[in-house]
């Protein structure tokens, strides 16, 4: 008898009765698809219904002498980030302050140049742009100095006519989000999203994380992913297409995601104090659930972030079909991946994001859900990972039980 012996780890924290089945799904996430250190929560109509947490706290330590991973151990959340980030210009349009079918160079007069000066906020929040590369990529230091990434942003041409199509901003979206924030309300957009969000919710969530966050923030490494049958339904390898997209150094696939080189190190203090709204939050998972289930109703007499009006149109489609970026087809409302096949979430209502490599957050208004799950293992995935897609398969079985 031959196999992979499987992890057994002891998973903490509380699940309301009726949802054992999502802490299943988490243990068997250690068990057979190559878990390292993560955490999952859940909010029901404004309640925590599921709060789990497991493993080490350091993906690349030693597997039987890391750090375990603490309830309030939080993670590089990667692209889960830009849902976060997305709820800043929706809240300033909310308030009056924005008008997202204004040209970007109204509020951002440099961005004009270079044929950009039809390019309207609404483009920037539905990867519909075209401005997921930069001729010249920018060095670790120039990202995250808060000046060069702007910059370059408002010399270069776009790689398509601005919104005839959409490809995903991969790394571009930080420093077009980030800018725009800040010519409109003179703050950074970490300092608008710890003022007006992680402050008044109490959320371990923050963009640029101060020193009391980044000691208990866990070390990322990438891990190999699961084959089938632990896959959780899910095509592990890539199609040749997608996979030729990223070899090929001339793509705007490799390119988008090269745009800052060499790749910064995302473990590095530095990295994780800078602000990166496409990138580099750091979050717990219980922060990502509380921060969706805000956006679709009241939590602990919070009043609710969004107004119907906008969270119609946070999940109204506004780009769909193939992906200039990602070479595959992709949903987008305004700041958010949408429920579709690339992205799997609960219901056709669902809206989100996840982080490239296992993270995963949403909200789904129609059954009052909201999601959070955070791992310090980075399998090779963009839209959908298999042990979130196990894990919202237990959700949705609980919900429909």
């Amino acid at each position: 008898m031959s196999g992979k012996r499987e992890t057994v780890v002891d998973v903490q924290g509380t699940v309301e009765d009726g949802f054992e089945p999502v802490r299943d799904a988490f243990a068997a996430n250690f068990a057979r698809r190559g878990e390292r250190g993560a955490a999952v929560a859940v909010y029901r109509h404004g309640r925590k219904i599921v709060d789990l947490w497991g493993g080490s706290r350091d993906a690349d330590g030693p597997e039987d002498g890391g750090a375990p991973w603490e309830a309030d151990t939080a993670q590089v959340i990667r692209s889960a980030t830009k849902g976060v980030a997305a709820i800043v210009p929706l809240l300033l349009h909310q308030r009056g302050l924005l008008d997202l079918d204004a040209p970007v160079g109204t509020y951002w007069p440099e961005f004009k140049a270079a044929g950009k000066d039809r390019v309207l906020v609404r483009h920037l929040l539905s990867h519909r742009a075209g401005l997921p590369v930069l001729d010249t990529p920018l060095t670790p230091e120039q990202a995250l100095d808060g000046v060069s990434g702007p910059d370059a942003l408002a010399a270069q041409a776009p790689a398509w006519t601005p919104g005839a199509e959409h490809g995903y901003h991969a790394q571009t979206y930080s420093w077009l989000l980030a800018e725009l924030v800040r010519r409109v309300t003179g703050r950074t957009i970490g300092t608008w999203i710890a003022d007006e969000i992680s402050g008044p919710l109490g959320l371990e969530l923050w963009v640029g994380a101060p020193a009391d966050a980044l000691a208990r923030t866990g070390r990322l490494a990438d891990v190999e992913a699961p084959v089938p049958p632990a896959a959780a339904g899910l095509r592990v390898r890539p199609k040749r297409d997608v996979a030729e997209a990223y070899r090929d150094p001339a793509s705007l696939t490799r390119r988008a995601f090269g745009a800052i080189a060499p790749a910064p190190d995302e473990n590095a203090d530095a990295y994780r104090a800078a602000e990166l709204p496409a990138s580099n939050g750091i979050a717990t998972a219980r922060a990502l659930a509380r921060c969706y289930a805000a956006l679709i109703g009241p939590v602990d007499g919070h009043p609710r972030l969004f107004a119907p009006a906008t969270l119609t149109l946070a999940r109204t489609e506004e780009s769909a079909g193939p992906d200039r970026t990602l070479v595959v087809n992709t949903r987008f409302g305004l700041g958010y991946m949408l429920h579709g096949p690339a992205s799997p979430l609960l219901a056709p209502g669902s809206f989100g994001h996840p982080g490239r490599g296992g993270c995963l957050a949403f909200a789904d208004p129609e059954s009052g859900t909201a999601f959070g799950y955070v791992t310090n293992g980075m399998q090779q995935n963009v839209t959908a990972d298999p042990r979130a897609q196990a894990l919202v398969r237990a959700v949705r079985a609980a919900l429909d039980a």
